[in-house]
């Protein structure tokens, strides 16, 4: 059965990569080179993302216009369990929150990360008692926690999905599907300049999307039926639909999207747990996922495979697990509710993310040159 560490671990951004981190980098006890043991230490980067269902960690080191991973760690942690029922973080998932971050923490001092960046998402954007959970994690973590907005999110989950663009296409709505909310961001591929030499600082995102539903508080507020029924799935995706057609801003790129000239790319567990499903996976493997082209119809073939199964069955799927089995649903009702509105022939599924962004984004800025070079001092998020 698929644990959530069986899914990191990849050394670079291209697609299906088939280079791996050296063994002893993939030990959680493996130290790092110490200076005047051979060749100099590389500078080592620390992306956190602690979301409303999971908590993950890149560890990586500057390759050119890429990155090589030292280190991944992913625990779901479900921080934003009952949250869109008491508008609180419960005190047990903050505990496994706590306990998920303190490894981060001594990963990220274990590997002499010089650059940390260590952000928060929905949940404690939402929560009434946010801030002081992002208190206590600096007390008994001393990881200092950043808060990000919707639209630093959006952005982020675009700059980790860049190598994922087709540049054949006119435009790309980029879904990612999170625990508490989802982040749809519609961007411009007519820039030539711009597939020529990407620049970070300026993403041609010409619309976002925030929207407060992910596959924790979708689920939540749609508990599933026993057994599964399309009358339930399909309120999830109607519910999803109707947020989606109230947004207005995207209207301008509506004609390409309706001419099959746009890129649909989905980044989440739950969407790449649907193509594990399509391809009938033994066991998952990024390799083979990240970068996939699925058709519409093979998405809706898998959710309605997973349809026949009750969340045992589910949980017994290697791409899916126990820790997914409820929730795989709500998010293959969300992608279903995206593809319905705007519609793309074809999703491209990406294993990576926000937190991908985020190495990308300090790694531009740290490099030799870089306008936006000194402006942000010190270590963000760096573990005392």
């Amino acid at each position: 059965m698929r644990s959530e560490e069986d899914r990191e671990m990849a050394d670079t951004l291209t697609p299906s990569s088939s280079a791996t981190a050296a063994p002893q980098d993939r030990r959680e006890d493996a130290a790092p080179r110490r200076a005047g043991q051979g060749r100099a230490e590389p500078v080592c980067y620390a992306a956190l993302d602690l979301g409303t269902n999971n908590c993950r960690l890149l560890i990586a080191t500057p390759t050119n216009r890429s990155f090589r991973v030292v280190e991944a760690y992913s625990r779901i942690v479900r921080l934003g369990d009952g949250l869109s029922r008491t508008g609180r973080l419960d005190e047990a998932a903050m505990e496994r929150a706590l306990s998920a971050l303190a490894v981060c923490a001594d990963k990220i001092r274990r590997r002499r990360a010089v650059h940390v960046r260590a952000v928060a998402t929905q949940a404690c954007r939402a929560a009434e008692n946010g801030a002081g959970f992002i208190a206590e994690v600096a007390r008994r973590t001393g990881l200092a926690l950043e808060v990000i907005t919707p639209e630093e999110e959006a952005r982020l989950s675009v700059a980790g999905c860049l190598n994922l663009l087709d540049y054949t296409a006119e435009a790309a709505l980029v879904v990612d599907v999170g625990g508490g909310s989802t982040e749809l961001s519609w961007v411009d591929l007519t820039n030539p300049a711009f597939r020529d030499t990407p620049d970070l600082t300026r993403l041609p995102i010409r619309a976002w999307l925030s929207v407060p539903i992910g596959v924790v508080t979708l689920a939540e507020r749609f508990p599933e039926t026993s057994p599964a029924t399309e009358t339930w799935f399909r309120a999830m995706v109607e519910h999803m639909k109707a947020e989606i057609v109230a947004f207005t801003g995207a209207q301008a790129l509506r004609s390409v999207f309706e001419a099959e000239r746009a890129q649909l790319i989905g980044t989440s567990g739950a969407i790449t747990s649907l193509a594990g499903m399509h391809l009938r996976l033994k066991r998952y493997d990024r390799a083979r996922i990240d970068g996939l082209w699925l058709l519409r119809t093979d998405c809706e073939a898998a959710a309605a495979r997973l349809m026949q199964l009750d969340p045992h069955a589910r949980a017994a799927e290697p791409c899916i697990g126990a820790e997914r089995a409820d929730l795989v649903l709500a998010g293959a009702a969300i992608l279903q509710a995206v593809q319905e509105v705007w519609p793309c022939p074809r999703v491209r599924v990406a294993d990576r993310g926000l937190r991908e962004g985020i190495l990308l984004s300090m790694m531009a800025e740290a490099s030799p040159g870089s306008e936006r070079r000194g402006r942000r001092k010190g270590r963000r998020g760096a573990a005392r």
